[in-house]
């Protein structure tokens, strides 16, 4: 077979020879959607400077340096997250990214505040996950008043003052655990709701959600008061065995934050599986193996891949029209996993 030629690459494209020659020897301007047209066409045929192309159409795009701050780099949750918005960095065609991924390793406002700070002076746009906290949003404040647009990933925090939020809808989220719960429990009994830590808006939302569900539908399930595991699969491990011990008449278990791992054994540990319904959040190998093993009744998840390249979109556009009014929250759908479907 011959080579491809110009020609075939403007009879493909919808474009003149000259043209197509402008974009391939770079001899005048041309509008970025007319090189995008050509590099296709080129990619199609397999023309053997395609890669020439691209290189020249990255040139010619804006960089746009994006900083985000994820928390607990031991969770295999945020490993995912990390690696999902390294993807997503990749695959912009209007603009060029260069991301840089970091880890909290506590939820002290301070140190989050400190943390944004210091990313905002190295980047244009940065995206975090944080506790709703006056420190935090005073550091928001200040670097979004120089020029940084910050947004809020999976909990909400600094609402008015941050840009925007980008995450599922949480009090959804909560309703949707309890409409899980009310069908999977065996019968009446106590429920008890696991939160990281109250700082974390999205967990309240959650619990707010989850309570309002069952007492609208299921007056039949008592709430207990609600646990605290700070993220820590070891508090949530201790405090699974205090309720079984303290609640003979425990039927139900939302985890809506953090400390799915601890729940998980103590009920395994006990041979509570399928006794006990279980709902929590994320799908990874352990939480995968607990819905196979019918200790995990239902996961909520969230679409790690979809909120990444929608965040993308998102931030350089911030960064474009800075003196855009805030967008708001930007609610992405959630995910149900249950062991016939994983």
């Amino acid at each position: 077979m011959t080579r491809p030629t110009v020609a075939d690459i403007a009879a493909l494209s919808g474009l003149s020879v000259a043209t197509v020659d402008r974009v391939l020897n770079a001899r005048l301007p041309v509008r970025t959607e007319t090189a995008e047209r050509v590099f296709n066409a080129a990619q199609q045929l397999g023309y053997h400077g395609t890669g020439l192309i691209r290189r020249r159409l990255e040139q010619s795009l804006p960089h746009h340096r994006f900083g985000f701050l994820l928390q607990r780099p031991d969770q295999a949750f945020y490993q995912d997250f990390a690696r999902a918005l390294e993807h997503a960095s990749t695959e912009p065609t209007q603009y060029r990214v260069a991301a840089t991924v970091a880890f909290l390793q506590s939820q002290t406002p301070g140190e989050i505040a400190e943390r944004l700070k210091d990313m905002a002076k190295r980047n244009d746009a940065v995206a975090m996950v944080a506790v709703d906290h006056p420190a935090v949003t005073a550091a928001v404040a200040e670097v979004q008043t120089a020029g940084t647009p910050v947004f809020a990933l999976l909990s909400d925090f600094a609402p008015g003052v941050r840009h925007g939020y980008v995450g599922t809808n949480n009090r959804k989220v909560g309703r949707t655990a309890g409409w899980l719960i009310a069908k999977a429990a065996n019968g009446a009994g106590k429920v008890v709701v696991f939160v990281g830590s109250y700082r974390f808006h999205g967990h309240e939302m959650r619990e707010i959600g989850f309570r309002s569900y069952l007492r609208e539908a299921a007056p039949h399930l008592t709430v207990v008061e609600t646990q605290v595991s700070l993220e820590d699969g070891a508090l949530a491990h201790e405090a699974t065995l205090d309720l079984i011990r303290r609640y003979p008449d425990l039927v139900a278990i939302y985890v809506a934050g953090g400390g799915t791992e601890g729940v998980i054994a103590a009920l395994r540990e006990e041979k509570l599986a399928g006794q006990i319904a279980v709902v929590c959040n994320e799908l990874n190998p352990f939480t995968h193996a607990a819905l196979a093993e019918n200790v995990a009744t239902a996961l909520i998840g969230t679409p790690l891949a979809m909120l990444s390249r929608s965040l993308m979109d998102l931030m350089a556009g911030a960064i474009v029209n800075p003196h855009a009014d805030s967008v708001g929250q930007t609610f992405l759908p959630f995910d149900i996993h249950v062991s016939e479907n994983i």
